[in-house]
């Protein structure tokens, strides 16, 4: 057994021992803890796939991508071992906001893996660092260190998508969509264009002060606002549905009608704006699917649909 695959056995132990020790806390809602039909495929036999797997892909973890009030922000990228520039996927962890590490979300990067996408998992700011908007100006920053960094790590600039899950889908949102003048990326380095080739978003909130009052509050979106006194303004600020316009990218929209958490209605009402705006967009309805409660053949359909979502906007290296 050579060098690199001595590490990566122990790299991927840490990794399953983490998911394993954090899996059962600090989950927001119930049934978030799914793993993707494709990862279970690859964990048949999780000590010796897992690290199979793994030996195909280089990792980099916990690169510092900023530094904010004395906290630093890192992220993990997962990439092929083949040196040339690969599509790219940006990848943001739920939680409400308020909770979930992001490595938590390891097994939902590997389908985007088996893809030939490069995969960057990114730490942000929850409420107990810093209330809204702080998480999404993290993202912003993220992404601005992508861009920056293309070269040194492979990823192409020009096939960047961005995902997540829940209040990661809103910040993915937020991340490709917020124009300049919001002024979200002003603490971010240099000045490269923020800019994405497209957008997976899972079941993700689109409308933030419809979470702050009325049929649909959540105290998840309570707890990131806190008491600031402006904090319907920066909800407003925040929410993907104001900023709907026909520059956008691609955008890709996964909702189960029966969610809780995130009201279904988000996605419908942004699905309605994308298509006035002429926004190429596809929104997925998973008939009575919670909050990620998907079975195994919703899955894989999700990620075969996802999949030719990609495809037809010339996203893979083929």
């Amino acid at each position: 057994m050579n060098l690199r695959s001595k590490k990566n056995i122990i790299t991927v132990k840490l990794m399953l021992k983490n998911y394993l020790s954090k899996a059962s806390d600090q989950t927001v809602f119930r049934g978030y803890n799914f793993l993707p039909i494709i990862s279970w495929k690859i964990l048949s036999n999780p000590a010796t796939k897992m690290v199979g797997f793994f030996n195909n892909y280089r990792i980099h973890k916990n690169i510092k991508y900023l530094t904010v009030k004395n906290y630093d922000l890192k992220l993990d990228i997962y990439q092929s071992l083949i040196a040339k520039p690969h599509p790219t996927v940006i990848f943001i962890h739920g939680g409400g906001w308020v909770g979930r590490p992001r490595e938590v979300e390891l097994f939902f990067l590997l389908p985007y893996l088996k893809m030939g996408f490069s995969v960057i998992n990114v730490g942000y700011r929850l409420a107990v660092q810093s209330l809204a908007p702080a998480a999404v100006a993290d993202c912003r920053c993220a992404l601005r260190w992508v861009i920056r960094n293309a070269q040194q790590y492979n990823f192409d600039p020009e096939k960047i998508v961005v995902s997540g899950f829940s209040a990661g889908g809103h910040l993915a949102m937020t991340t490709a969509m917020l124009p300049n003048s919001t002024g979200f990326d002003s603490y971010c380095p240099g000045n490269e264009e923020l800019k994405v080739a497209a957008i997976i978003n899972w079941y993700g909130i689109t409308d933030v002060k419809d979470l702050l009052e009325g049929a649909n509050v959540q105290d998840y979106a309570l707890e990131w606002m806190g008491n600031q006194s402006d904090r319907f303004e920066i909800a407003d600020r925040v929410s993907p549905i104001n900023y709907v316009r026909s520059q956008l990218p691609p955008i890709f929209t996964i909702h189960g009608d029966a969610d809780l958490s995130v009201p279904y209605n988000h996605a419908v009402r942004f699905h309605e704006a994308l298509n006035q705006a002429n926004v190429p967009n596809q929104l997925l309805t998973i008939p009575g699917g919670g909050h990620g409660e998907f079975s195994y053949s919703e899955n894989l359909n999700i990620y075969k649909n996802i999949e030719a979502f990609l495809r037809k906007y010339g996203l893979f290296n083929d």
